[in-house]
């Protein structure tokens, strides 16, 4: 399934963080995304490949 990523929205992944959280906000969005847990607040640069291949779900911003 392909997802339309885009800044502000929350892509739920398939490993969870260590936090326990699997959502995360995207705000960042091109070759790499920049990624804000939204249990702990912790942030990660992540090459886009491996979002796309490991989300699970996505919603959009209201």
């Amino acid at each position: 399934m392909t997802y339309d990523f885009e800044v502000g929205n929350i892509v739920r992944l398939k490993k969870k963080h260590p936090c326990g959280c699997f959502e995360w906000e995207i705000l960042r969005v091109g070759a790499d995304f920049r990624l804000k847990c939204q249990g702990c607040g912790h942030m990660v640069m992540v090459p886009r490949t491996l979002v796309e291949k490991n989300a699970r779900g996505l919603q959009k911003k209201s």
